[in-house]
């Protein structure tokens, strides 16, 4: 299948949700760059338009801070939610990033519980590292198989990713983990299902890595 951004002669366009969190002109430098290395043309568009999500190419839901803040932050952008959703059934790439990848799941359990967009298994739950500090924070190793996902397609198992953060998904699908990383013990990483996918690291904050997983999520026909 050939996404509408890659017809020959039209500049793919990729929808960074603005909804009031997550770093948007860190994630849109990085996606801009990740286009030019990958040779795409494309137009990186930071938008609270729920319009012009529904009509983009690609969608990037960049998230930091509380679960529950960032999902009363896309609730509070009227129509936001509704057109993620009919965007991405639609069969639009999606990448969730940090508490963006977190709202994939089907509840989040910080401060309160709270719905998330359900689309894979299990819920953000509080880490308990047994003598290591909250958050977790800084440079750390992503574990996966080789070929596992295109996401992952010119990297290593060992390449390393930058975190923060204090909640994880637990009672995942192990269909739906495609990278993990340890501190004190196996957090998830990146998921994947369908057309959707995330990342619990900051992807435009890990430098190569991160760069190289954009320009994959931009090629990405799943």
């Amino acid at each position: 299948m050939t996404g509408r951004g890659d017809r020959p002669g039209r500049m793919m366009r990729v929808a960074v949700v603005d909804y009031g969190s997550g770093n948007l002109a860190s994630a849109s430098r990085a996606l801009a760059v990740a286009a030019e290395r990958a040779g795409l043309a494309a137009e990186v568009l930071v938008t609270a338009d729920p319009e012009t999500v529904a009509g983009a190419d690609r969608i990037v839901l960049p998230g930091q801070g509380a679960f529950a803040d960032c999902a009363a932050g896309l609730a509070a952008v009227a129509g936001m939610h509704q057109a993620i959703l009919r965007a991405t059934e639609a069969g639009t790439p999606f990448l969730g990033i940090c508490v963006g990848m977190q709202l994939m799941a089907q509840r989040g359990l910080e401060h309160r519980i709270t719905p998330g967009f359900g689309w894979i298994a299990g819920e953000i739950a509080a880490m308990d590292p047994p003598g290591l500090r909250l958050p977790q924070m800084g440079w750390n190793a992503l574990d996966f198989r080789p070929g596992a996902h295109p996401l992952l397609d010119g990297l290593a198992p060992g390449d390393h990713a930058y975190f923060v953060h204090s909640y994880a998904l637990r009672g995942a699908d192990p269909a739906d983990v495609i990278a993990t990383t340890d501190y004190g013990g196996t957090v998830v990483a990146m998921v994947a299902r369908g057309r959707r996918a995330g990342t619990q690291f900051h992807v435009e904050k890990s430098q190569e890595v991160g760069l190289r997983i954009l320009g994959n999520f931009l090629r990405w026909e799943a």
